[in-house]
């Protein structure tokens, strides 16, 4: 069973981090635009969190900031919130380069501050308070496990290149390295269907759907109950949106089964749109 503030802590990163896929960037063709979006987190159709996620990718950079707090049924037992934060660069091959992810999660006397440096997908420094326990079972993360990576909130976009509608099937042949300061995994997704959503506010259109798996790699307990799940878990689902402007897709919806029922991070507003672009400084000659 789990502890008061184990279960808050994982409510709030199911709407902060509940969201990862692969990072793949057109170049250019990613352009200029903004989302603002609000969630709702349920388990068995209970709600048990809401949180917000805002996005802007200009002049060549992207942000990506998160927040979300536990809701209904589970503040009874406990409260709980949580932030992240990502930001980084779309560098000269396209792709994009994270530079520093930060989050922050508080349930009562409990919180945990986290913080990774990057630096062409490679981690350069991790800082986390309290430390991760040590333990005996645990698979140690080498420096080749942080080679290659992105960080948790930055793999959970995705961009696609070309000219035709980038909510396609395509979206969905990715695999993710991810280092979430802890952990090592790859994120795998393949193509499941296509489907029609509506948002309260904002969005209405197709998203792609994409089935998800989970491979831990390193600085995970191989014995634990989680993991043995997560990594048996074949109902996994990520529904992709667009975000107008641009040919990035990001999460509209989450699925995970658990013991307890479907865990479900849904979208009730969408809104994005297409930022102009920035006005090009000209030289005026004084007479």
């Amino acid at each position: 069973m789990l502890t008061s503030h184990r279960s808050v802590f994982l409510a709030c990163r199911a709407v902060v981090l509940m969201t990862a896929a692969t990072a793949v960037w057109g170049g250019a063709a990613v352009a200029e635009g903004k989302l603002e979006a609000r969630y709702t987190v349920t388990l068995a159709g209970v709600p048990i969190g809401k949180g917000a996620w805002v996005i802007d990718v200009s002049d060549g950079q992207y942000t990506a900031a998160a927040s979300g707090m536990t809701t209904g049924l589970l503040r009874v037992f406990a409260s709980g919130q949580g932030s992240s934060a990502s930001r980084g660069q779309i560098n000269g091959t396209g792709q994009l380069a994270p530079t520093t992810y930060a989050s922050s999660i508080t349930s009562g006397k409990w919180s945990e501050e986290m913080r990774i440096t990057l630096a062409n997908g490679n981690v350069k420094e991790v800082s986390i308070d309290p430390p991760v326990t040590p333990h005996p079972e645990r698979v140690p993360v080498t420096d080749a496990h942080r080679k290659g990576v992105s960080d948790p909130m930055s793999a959970a976009l995705v961009a696609m290149p070309g000219n035709g509608s980038p909510v396609s099937a395509q979206a969905c042949n990715r695999r993710a390295a991810v280092f979430d300061g802890r952990m090592r995994y790859d994120l795998k997704m393949a193509f499941k269907r296509m489907e029609v959503v509506k948002a309260d506010r904002g969005y209405e259109g197709e998203t792609v759907v994409c089935a998800l798996y989970f491979t831990p790699l390193a600085g995970y307990i191989p014995n634990r109950p989680a993991i043995k799940y997560l990594i048996e878990q074949r109902d996994m689902e990520v529904w992709f949106a667009p975000v107008a402007g641009t040919r990035l897709l990001v999460p509209f919806r989450v699925s995970i089964p658990t013991p307890l029922g479907v865990g479900v991070l849904q979208a009730t507003q969408f809104m994005t749109g297409a930022q102009p672009p920035r006005a090009t400084p000209t030289s005026v000659r004084v007479r």
